[in-house]
């Protein structure tokens, strides 16, 4: 009998040991998107910055994939994270520029900005992934819903939000009341002008307690830090910010690299806390930059990467996007690809990575088999738009056209032999600018926020 019972023993914990096994490899997986504010297609090692240290944006590309042909849901924050929210381009999308183009009363927020919100019709990635079991968090910046709106995070498919809802208010690093949780809370450190609480810095903190809290269950984790963006300024106490002492262009540009070197650094105390709470093999990592650089950094440091254009342009380096994507055992480690893509493909891609189904009507497409190592089709057609200027941009293969205003003739640019840019080719192919013209035809849904305009020339 105590044989018979010692067996009986073994086979029930063995079964047990076999069902938490299955349990545990049936987890779906975490998925985080990190994404920089203004960071430059050059401002990452990885990808030829001779400036800027981003060690752990090059581990994660020797661990990972690494795109070479990914871009920005537009050339701005705003529109960025509605396509990226949205899975739609910015033909489609609610918020097709940081500001509309239009004096619907409406609109007219308190501080006289015109701004177009999330509404409750709109169908996120976080309310997918909420959807599918997926506790989901977000830290940094929103901008999608001011308070008292339809588009704040929490109505938006966010369980917990951290940061600043407004663009604007997200340009101060030192600010005296923060959104978290569902409201506005006192900064006291900063309360008078002091300067005690810096919200990068609250930023990773809140990150690494999210991770903690989570980590036992699925989690989507958006995480839309501030960093370079705004305000050019980090405690010149910070170890970090005497590495770029030597940096050419002066003290902007000194904070403007340390700020960047030290959001990179967040990501690598989020890899070691992965590893120690063993979920690093259970989750996926986006790691991006919103849009393209400003002005002073793309003359001093190249932040754009030798690309044509800066933030709010549609050349290629106003839109083209570092991207690198690890998943241990999933992504072959150290692995290059030149696959187009952009922002709105990313709603799909998670859906397909937690196994829950995309909705119709998203104009991304699932890149999945990409990151597994499977040759995938590119769209024929990836379309840009935004209204300050009004641009338009398509790719299509290697052709890339840009178009200022309704009645300005088309640019055309071949990128395979002229990636900066520089030689407009549009007389030697009139077949190409055709077919590119037609389908500008319908490469847009009317917004009465954002019209179709002449193109003016800023002053």
């Amino acid at each position: 009998m105590q044989k018979l019972t010692l067996l009986s023993l073994i086979i029930i914990l063995s079964f047990g040991t076999m069902v938490f096994a299955q349990k545990s490899s049936s987890k779906k997986p975490n998925i985080i998107y990190i994404m920089l504010d203004d960071a430059g297609y050059g401002d990452f090692s990885a990808f030829g910055s001779k400036y800027i240290k981003t060690p752990n944006f090059d581990k994660i590309c020797s661990e990972g994939m690494k795109f070479t042909q990914h871009y920005s849901g537009s050339a701005v924050c705003a529109p960025t994270r509605s396509v990226l929210m949205t899975g739609l381009d910015t033909g489609h999308t609610p918020r097709r520029d940081n500001t509309a183009k239009s004096n619907k009363k409406e609109l007219i927020e308190k501080n006289g900005r015109p701004l177009v919100f999330l509404k409750d019709e709109h169908l996120t990635v976080a309310e997918s992934l909420k959807d599918a079991g997926y506790t989901t968090g977000g830290i940094g910046k929103w901008g999608l819903g001011n308070p008292g709106s339809s588009g704040v995070p929490e109505k938006q498919g966010f369980d917990y939000w951290f940061g600043y809802l407004d663009q604007v208010h997200a340009h101060n690093h030192y600010p005296e009341e923060i959104w978290d949780g569902g409201k506005m809370v006192t900064l006291e450190g900063n309360i008078n002008g002091k300067k005690q609480a810096y919200v990068p810095y609250l930023q990773e903190e809140k990150t690494l307690d999210f991770i903690k809290k989570n980590h036992e269950n699925p989690f989507f984790l958006y995480l839309a830090y501030t960093p370079p963006h705004g305000e050019y300024i980090i405690p010149e106490s910070d170890p970090v910010f005497s590495e770029y002492k030597d940096i050419v262009g002066g003290k902007k540009v000194q904070h403007y690299a340390a700020m960047v070197t030290r959001t990179d650094q967040t990501v690598g105390k989020i890899l070691l806390l992965l590893k120690k709470l063993n979920i690093d093999e259970d989750t996926i990592i986006f790691y991006t930059s919103d849009n393209g650089p400003n002005p002073p950094f793309a003359k001093h440091i190249n932040s754009g990467g030798g690309l044509r254009g800066i933030k709010r342009y549609l050349y290629e380096g106003g839109i083209r996007a570092v991207m690198t994507v690890r998943w241990p055992n999933h992504i072959s480690a150290g692995t290059e690809s030149d696959f187009i893509w952009d922002m709105r493909d990313f709603f799909p891609t998670a859906c397909d990575i937690a196994g829950t189904k995309i909705p119709k009507g998203l104009s991304g497409k699932s890149i999945l088999k990409t990151l597994q190592g499977k040759k995938q089709k590119e769209r024929k057609f990836n379309y840009w738009e935004i209204h300050s200027p009004f641009q338009q941009a398509v790719r299509m293969g290697n052709w890339k056209a840009i178009r200022f205003g309704t009645k300005e003739p088309l640019e055309l640019y071949n990128l395979s032999t002229d990636p900066s840019e520089k030689q407009n080719v549009a007389q030697q192919n009139p077949k190409i600018v055709k077919d590119i013209e037609t389908f500008l035809k319908t490469a847009r849904t009317p917004s009465p926020y954002f019209p179709e305009i002449e193109y003016t020339k800023r002053k």
